[in-house]
């Protein structure tokens, strides 16, 4: 055994250095609904510290987890409180925190079964919960990805290799060069992430027939062009801006008649089909071909939990195969079909702990919380004279003031306050203010302090 051998099992028999790490992590819970939303400019400042040239040699590993315990946690964005309502990010449950502890001192690599048999079991456990939870198709897969972006891509990688194959291509003996032409139908209103997985697809962007969407962000069913075997469609469970959901039932009527493929990008508003409360909005989710999620936005696991959905097996294993003669198959589930990745962390076993605590009924108690939350913050911010420009069918709100230069200027100093956070974007061709529920943690009076500061941020910016 060499010296590093032995300091390292040394560090590990000892378990200083975890439980270093958990006196740390337990500080932080404290304190975090105490510390701002958004770290200070002297905070930032401190994290220069950390630019230096490579160490050469080694270091005490007590004083590195002091350091970023001291300089980094005052770095953090408080996601994890209350009043955090920008990009959608989520939470984590306090269950899935301590499930994902166990797991990371697992450390297993969810690839292959013979890697992790626990893992195989849990994704596999995981598939037949989100299909009776979503009412898929009995037959429906998954694959347990880092968020929708990757499973988007996967979606569409799936769509890719079925619909050529109807045309008579095999895309992945042949490639594309010289492929038949795939038509890649969206919303004006596609999450951007949706775009970028077709130019990873090879498809180009000039694939693209753009629909036009209503002032609510949904797909206009009347403007769709003709459909035939060669296109891909794209429906939203949650636009990004107003959370709405596009006409799922009309859409997948007309694809199934002209054979074309349906994703449907839920990485936030797949979770509304757990409630019956969501049902308009939902209706004929179940009839798609594909379907992204996130775990780790509305059902509040920890970063990062994305999962892709497919009823068609055979095209999501065949875009996404693996060869090797090393690698070891077995009859379980091996996660590397599924997915882009060999190397994966085990992610469902977050999932799995997240929906075995909730179950059913608790998920849809969490989902109608962020809707009543978000409910009540466009309640009172129109009572303050806040302009609400959507309907809040879900998680979302979109928000101005009387002008562009107001509803900008009242965003950065709401961002500057510390007290909350959320972002701004561009809706209805108009600078807004966007504010996302996704937190577990989010209580009423959360939200009334919350709205007391976008008061005095338009006060103030009113006086500019």
């Amino acid at each position: 055994m060499n010296k590093l051998q032995e300091r390292l099992f040394e560090q590990q028999n000892s378990k200083a250095l975890l439980k270093q790490a958990q006196q740390a992590a337990f500080d932080y819970i404290v304190q975090q609904p105490k510390q701002r939303v958004f770290p200070d400019q002297a905070n930032i400042e401190k994290l220069s510290v950390f630019e230096e040239s490579l160490p050469n040699a080694s270091c005490d590993p007590a004083l590195l987890l002091a350091l970023l315990d001291t300089v980094g946690s005052a770095n953090t964005v408080a996601q994890t409180g209350g009043r955090y309502f920008g990009f959608v990010n989520g939470n984590a449950l306090p269950v899935t925190l301590a499930t994902k502890w166990l797991a990371d001192v697992w450390d297993q690599n969810a690839a292959l079964y013979v890697m992790s048999p626990i893992a195989s079991k849990l994704e596999s456990v995981c598939q037949t919960w989100l299909n009776q939870l979503f009412k898929l198709p009995e037959q429906t897969v998954a694959g347990f990805v880092s968020g929708t972006s990757i499973a988007t891509l996967s979606g569409l990688a799936a769509a890719r290799f079925r619909q050529l194959q109807k045309m008579g291509w095999d895309v992945n003996q042949q490639g594309l060069f010289s492929a038949p032409k795939l038509r890649l139908i969206l919303g004006r209103q596609t999450h951007g992430t949706v775009a970028k997985a077709i130019s990873l697809l090879g498809f180009g962007q000039a694939s693209i027939e753009w629909v036009e969407c209503d002032e609510q962000g949904r797909m206009i069913v009347e403007q769709l062009p003709a459909l035939d075997p060669s296109c891909i469609l794209v429906l939203q469970a949650g636009n990004v801006n107003s959370g709405a959901f596009d006409d799922f039932t009309r859409v997948c009527q007309l694809a199934e008649q002209a054979q074309a493929w349906v994703h449907i990008d839920g990485a936030f508003g797949l979770w509304a089909k757990a409630s019956h409360v969501f049902d308009n909005q939902t209706k004929g989710m179940e009839l798609a071909d594909s379907w992204s999620v996130d775990a780790h936005k509305t059902l509040n696991t920890p970063y990062d939990c994305g999962i892709v959905m497919c009823k068609d097996a055979e095209a999501l294993t065949n875009a996404l195969h693996q060869q090797g003669s090393y690698i070891q198959f077995s009859e379980q589930r091996d996660g590397l079909m599924y997915t882009p990745e060999m190397s994966k962390r085990a992610r469902a076993i977050e999932l799995w702990a997240a929906m075995k605590y909730l179950g059913r009924f608790g998920i849809a108690e969490l989902v109608e919380l962020l809707h009543e939350r978000a409910k009540l913050f466009a309640h009172l911010l129109t009572k303050h004279k806040f302009t609400v420009l959507n309907e809040v069918v879900f998680n979302q709100v979109v928000i101005c003031c009387e002008s562009e230069q107001l509803t900008q200027q009242t965003l950065t100093l709401v961002q500057q306050s510390g007290e909350c956070w959320c972002g701004g974007s561009i809706w209805q061709d108009k600078k807004v203010i966007r504010i996302s529920l996704c937190s577990w943690a989010t209580t009423e009076q959360d939200i009334r302090r919350s709205v007391e500061v976008f008061v005095q941020a338009r006060r103030q910016a009113s006086k500019v």
